[in-house]
């Protein structure tokens, strides 16, 4: 055996340290606060300016300080970049338009669809990443990895099954809330592509980019507000910006380095549980026993995946060079 195979093989390789995953729960914790200052937000304006305000602030903040790092790097520390390849260009150009329409997607479906329906058919996603892993960059995945997500899923699905409703009038909904799950499994999966070359905060600058200028032109023509003209307003499309992308997304990006793009899907289950939580404490919203036992057999699927070889960033880059 090689040097290269045995390093490949050694179980310092195979799993992720724990300083990684403990950012991913903190990326988890950070994107889980969405939900609630969404509501905040569209008390003063619309759904389309409240992404776009998210977006807008990260580019303004992380742009600046990006712009200033590099300024103030000296000349001789300045190594030229290699260029960009066509294949570079495509993943950032689909990158951008595939997590907008992701979100624009999910909106549109809670317009004509219950919040369980949506929620529920969202959690399919970790499926959509696994397969599109599996077909297009041939990923493949062990099974203690494939148990561990049914279990995860099994749980997830609990939580909205009970309300999960089949009605003729929410159909197209539906359909929407299952095709932004499609989208967002194909956003991670392409992110996944893109870190051996890009660093998390270009990709999200990149991100933030496209969909903000996809987003202005609808904007204007709805004529909705465009910027909040509430200090409460404010303050929610601020922490969208600084923390729900700026810290969560930001670091589940990073998190690819070390995680698969369908380990951070599957570990993304429990987001609605984390907001739920996080609403209860808030505002006061009721938890049953239901969601503390669903949560559980979330985390316990989590935990099986996590300790499978499939769940580490290595074993994609392997199985994409056999």
């Amino acid at each position: 055996m090689t040097a290269p195979q045995e390093i490949a093989q050694s179980p310092s390789a195979l799993k992720p340290n724990t300083l990684a995953f403990i950012s991913l729960f903190i990326a988890l914790i950070a994107v889980s606060f969405a939900a609630i200052f969404i509501r905040f937000s569209e008390a003063d304006i619309g759904f389309n300016a409240t992404v776009f305000n998210r977006f807008f602030i990260f580019l303004s903040v992380f742009g600046i300080g990006r712009a200033i790092a590099i300024l103030r790097r000296p000349k001789d520390e300045q190594t030229p970049s290699e260029p960009l390849t066509r294949r570079h260009w495509i993943l950032l150009l689909s990158m951008g338009v595939i997590a907008t329409l992701s979100l624009v997607l999910w909106a549109l479906s809670l317009t004509q669809t219950s919040v369980a329906n949506s929620v529920l058919l969202n959690n399919l996603t970790p499926i959509f990443a696994s397969f599109g892993g599996w077909l297009f960059f041939r990923q493949r995945f062990d099974r203690q990895f494939i148990i561990g997500t049914i279990i995860a899923l099994i749980g997830a699905i609990a939580v909205g099954i009970e309300d999960f409703q089949v009605e003729d009038s929410s159909l197209v909904g539906d359909g929407w809330a299952l095709l932004s799950a499609v989208f967002l499994a194909a956003y991670f999966l392409i992110i996944e592509q893109l870190r051996d070359r890009f660093d998390a905060t270009s990709l999200l600058l990149c991100r933030c980019a496209i969909g903000a200028t996809l987003l202005l032109p609808l904007i204007l023509l709805t004529k909705e507000p465009l910027f909040p003209s509430t200090p409460s307003g404010w303050f929610a499309v601020i922490c969208l910006g600084l923390i729900c992308e700026g810290m969560g997304q930001r670091l589940l990006a990073a998190s690819l380095e070390r995680f698969s793009a369908s380990f951070v899907c599957l570990f993304l289950l429990l987001e609605p549980l984390c907001s739920a939580l996080l609403a209860w404490i808030i505002f006061g919203e009721s938890l049953n026993f239901r969601d503390a036992i669903a949560f559980a057999v979330v985390l316990s699927g989590i935990y099986i995946a996590k300790s499978s070889e499939s769940a580490t960033q290595s074993s994609v880059v392997q199985h994409s060079l056999d």
